[in-house]
């Protein structure tokens, strides 16, 4: 039988989240019931990040490294052992700024078109004013505008919420524990020559401060992290 809507395919949403007691239970609970299962990865949290992901109905993983590709590779961990795995992985992050309902949308092109990947562009006139900081937005001008310049990508935007096929995702080995997990399968979407669009979507203000953007060296790191990433592949 072919595949033609949400309900024929099954999905799996990976949540990394680190200390987001106040935002993970909005989150779950506006992720569409199409959803085979939402996964949160508890990234060390101190709060009640795990009991709220609980009790709102997530599976809930630990991973105590920190490090926001530690969370993902865990939840990758996780699908793997099971003994029927999806059709596509939604990534999200638990912080509450994209609007989790936007998953239908973020996985249309595949659904619909058959395309590998999406990304869940901010772009300027969805975002609500101050949801991203100065050094995220020119942060993602540079590296997408890098990519443009070596690869030829159209991406604008490294936005967190994005959908992928799982065997296209599988294919891509992803091996970046921390801040360059966004760019890196960007980049290697690119080199495997798989089919992606960008879908705009709605961003607000996040719940809480973030862990990478909102201090100094989080986002020193971040961006060294990012352009590590692209100058390694524009030398390959």
């Amino acid at each position: 039988m072919t595949k033609t809507s949400e309900t024929d395919f099954d999905i799996k949403v990976i949540i990394p989240a680190f200390n987001e007691a106040d935002s993970i239970t909005a989150v779950i609970s506006e992720i569409p019931k199409t959803v085979s299962e939402v996964i949160v990865v508890n990234n060390n949290s101190s709060d009640d990040t795990v009991i709220n992901a609980e009790k709102a109905g997530a599976t809930v993983l630990t991973e105590e490294r920190k490090g926001y590709g530690y969370a993902c590779l865990k939840g990758m961990d996780y699908i793997a052992q099971q003994s029927k795995t999806p059709d596509i992985v939604v990534f999200i992050d638990g912080d509450y700024s994209d609007y989790p309902e936007e998953l239908t949308k973020i996985v249309s092109p595949i659904i619909k078109n058959d395309l590998d990947f999406v990304i869940g562009a901010r772009v300027k006139r969805l975002r609500e004013e101050g949801s991203m900081t100065p050094q995220q937005i020119f942060g993602n001008w540079l590296a997408t505008f890098l990519m443009k310049l070596f690869f030829r990508a159209t991406f604008t935007d490294l936005g967190p919420f994005r959908a992928i096929k799982y065997d296209k995702l599988l294919e891509l080995h992803m091996e970046d524990k921390t801040y360059g997990w966004t760019v890196e399968m960007q980049l290697k979407a690119l080199k495997k020559k798989l089919s992606y669009v960008e879908v705009p979507v709605r961003y607000k203000k996040r719940i809480g401060v973030s862990k990478v953007s909102g201090t100094v060296k989080g986002s020193i790191f971040a961006g060294i992290k990012i352009l590590g990433w692209i100058f390694k592949y524009s030398m390959k």
